[in-house]
């Protein structure tokens, strides 16, 4: 008998039907509420909160396979206490996310958005020896704010642009620093000495809210930020202000505290790239992760254990 279970609508064209074999699927619009009844799994995006009221109405629940890396949207200690199984996606986004962290860095030092809108705003005349002067990148610093799969990619690919590593992690990363050079380093020291600084830690009490008026007045001025991360690593107004006094070089983010909002301050700030949350967004990558999603569901329900739990 078909185990009935509610998936993200917004997963309907990534997924195969084979891949759906023996469940029974309600498909959840992204606008819609999470119901009481009796489903035994749930697949939901990043953008939907799965809280203790939800796990309460879902008594028969036995899994909640996030459609993320991340599960920020997910109370796992109400999970947990109901024994309710929570996974994520990992690895399979790694390299998406990493070329868009350096797509990023790119448009930020050699200012493409505004180079964009002077072509076509038909302002453009002609070649100059001072238009639009960027940032050139071989022997600057970049710093790395957590060393993990997706920091230690950024880090990989700087190597060929010649740029000097450090990163801050919990733990050293000695195989990544054999590969890269780089060196590790406290946060401090990243503010002052990176001429590029990019977020990849997780949301935590202690990281929400790092990137402040504070630590940006301790960055180097002109640096570079970029926030492929969590929202609320930073506070946008802060970084707004930092931007409109000059002492910023620019900031590019695909990351923001209320998603979809984003501070209307930052948005009219100058020197931004910011882009619409699109860090894993690649045909390959979107349909790994809801293969992934739903096959931690299929093993679940078969009884066995969960290809990537997030905690055991």
């Amino acid at each position: 008998m078909a185990q009935p279970v509610l998936v993200a609508a917004e997963l309907r064209n990534l997924l195969e039907p084979a891949q759906l074999d023996g469940l029974d699927v309600t498909w959840l619009p992204a606008d819609q509420p999470i119901a009481r009844g009796n489903w035994v799994a749930v697949v939901p995006l990043l953008s939907r909160w799965v809280g203790g009221t939800e796990l309460k109405h879902l008594p028969n629940l036995r899994i909640v396979a996030n459609c993320a890396v991340g599960y920020d949207n997910v109370d796992l200690v109400a999970a947990e206490m109901r024994k309710v199984i929570v996974t994520n996606t990992p690895d399979v986004l790694t390299d998406a996310t990493a070329d868009l962290t350096w797509t990023l860095i790119l448009a930020c030092a050699r200012r493409i958005v505004e180079a964009i809108d002077l072509v076509r705003s038909d302002r453009w005349l002609g070649w100059h020896p001072e238009l639009l002067l960027g940032v050139e990148l071989r022997g600057r610093t970049l710093g790395l704010f957590g060393a993990g799969r997706i920091g230690q990619a950024v880090g990989r690919r700087a190597v060929p642009f010649g740029l000097r590593i450090i990163y801050a992690a919990r733990t050293p990363k000695p195989e990544f620093e054999h590969e890269t050079g780089a060196t590790r380093g406290d946060w401090s020291r990243l503010l002052g000495e990176s001429d590029i600084l990019t977020l990849h830690a997780p949301s935590t009490p202690e990281t929400k809210g790092i990137i402040n008026s504070g630590s940006l007045s301790r960055m180097k001025p002109g640096a570079i930020l970029v926030n492929t991360a969590r929202g609320d690593l930073i506070r946008e107004e802060a970084l707004a202000i930092a931007l409109e006094g000059g002492r910023l070089g620019a900031a590019g983010l695909d990351v923001y505290t209320e998603e979809p909002t984003i501070h209307p301050r930052l948005r009219a700030a100058p020197r931004t790239v910011l882009l619409p949350h699109i860090g894993s967004a690649t045909h390959d990558t979107r349909r790994k992760m809801a293969a992934i999603a739903v096959a931690n569901v299929q093993a679940v329900l078969r009884g066995q254990p969960p290809l990537t739990p997030v905690y055991r």
